[in-house]
């Protein structure tokens, strides 16, 4: 599905690009790419959660820097640890725990790179003399040609590895921040990524790729949260309302999770899954996976605060694909519009477990077109 393109290289021209070094590989290769291109090429590490009272003590962001650090003095560009703790707060934090609040599944990955990576980093980086940021992510921005159903210009495509691609994490980006945004590795494979990491001598080549809230390290959300949300205990319920158990709180759970309920079945072929958060109500309400529960699969679904990065969005209805989460394949998808930022999906195989507040990304074939918010 979706249009047959040829899309043109862009950013031949040097310019002056601030690399957001987060002490991993993906992004000292990143830097490592754009010095060998010939840009003018400096590095900023972005503290934005991590500090010496963190409570959880599982946050690398001492390592991170020193990693950072090292990669950019290994390539002999400048460095700097820039502070944005408050905006991380006020941005993405806020978001982040006010949606658990209301019932939501929020995705602050999203979010961050929205607000803080090509929101406030950008902001910096053009005010300090720079022409673009770039990022570690496996993701590309090319030239969509003239004629292209969606608009020309700068398009953000999918990366070239499927295992790694995290171009459903920029669907909340503007078409303005696109314009400055630089992803070197997208073109690359991950066992490529190792391979010039480690023949470009960068002294983290071999790390371990991390794995947690964007920005705040390996924490569990719900360990996270019950530092800004208290658990308010509630009803465990079927579909006809009668009482299973109690739970701990319903910002614990979200919609289509089997794990983690606390409720036995009632045998070895049967087991829970959570199909809807009555926040009124204070009520979570599970059914056996195995009977298919109808709240459970949706054949079709609204989205609304709508983020159009192709600069000729549909203004009819259109067959386009679509990631209803991060780890899902593309599926196949009608898109009715309804408004500048709310539409309607039209699934051609109906879809488990679409929890309000999670993203679902939109593309025309390789090409992300932007991204919409399940109410």
């Amino acid at each position: 599905m979706g249009e047959t393109l040829t899309y043109g290289p862009l950013d031949a021209t040097p310019e002056k690009i601030l690399v957001a070094l987060s002490g991993g590989v993906d992004s000292a290769v990143a830097a490592l790419e754009l010095v060998g291109q010939g840009h003018d090429v400096a590095a900023a590490y972005m503290k934005n959660w991590m500090h010496e009272e963190d409570p959880f003590g599982e946050c690398p962001w001492q390592e991170d820097i020193r990693d950072a650090e090292a990669v950019a003095e290994k390539l002999g560009i400048p460095f700097r640890v820039l502070n944005f703790m408050a905006d991380y707060r006020e941005r993405v934090v806020k978001y982040l725990v006010d949606g658990y609040a209301r019932g939501l599944t929020p995705n602050p990955d999203v979010m961050c790179n929205r607000e803080m990576k090509f929101g406030v980093l950008l902001d910096w980086a053009l005010d300090n003399g720079f022409d673009a940021v770039a990022t570690g992510h496996y993701c590309r921005r090319a030239e969509a040609p003239a004629g292209a159903r969606f608009g020309s210009g700068p398009a953000l495509l999918s990366g070239v590895d499927d295992n790694k691609d995290q171009s459903y994490f920029l669907a909340m980006i503007t078409r303005a921040q696109l314009e400055r945004a630089r992803f070197p590795v997208g073109r690359l494979r991950k066992p490529e990524v190792r391979a010039r990491a480690r023949a470009g001598g960068l002294p983290n080549a071999g790390k371990k790729d991390s794995q947690g809230i964007c920005f705040i390290g390996k924490v569990r959300m719900n360990d996270f949260l019950r530092e800004y949300i208290p658990d308010r205990p509630g009803e465990i319920v079927n579909a006809a309302g009668e009482v299973l158990g109690t739970h701990r709180g319903l910002h614990r759970y979200t919609i289509g999770q089997r794990r983690g309920i606390g409720l036995p079945s009632n045998s070895d072929f049967r087991h829970y899954v959570v199909i809807a958060k009555e926040v009124a109500a204070n009520r979570l309400v599970v059914a056996f996976e195995q009977e298919r529960p109808a709240a459970l699969w949706h054949a079709a679904v609204g989205l609304h605060r709508i983020n159009w990065i192709a600069d000729m969005p549909p203004s009819e209805p259109v067959d386009l694909l679509c990631k209803v989460r991060y780890r899902d394949p593309s599926v196949p998808a009608r898109f009715e519009p309804e408004g500048p930022d709310n539409g309607r999906l039209l699934f051609k195989e109906e879809q488990r477990g679409l929890a309000s507040g999670q993203v679902c990304a939109l593309y025309d074939g390789e090409r992300l077109l932007g991204g919409g918010i399940y109410p």
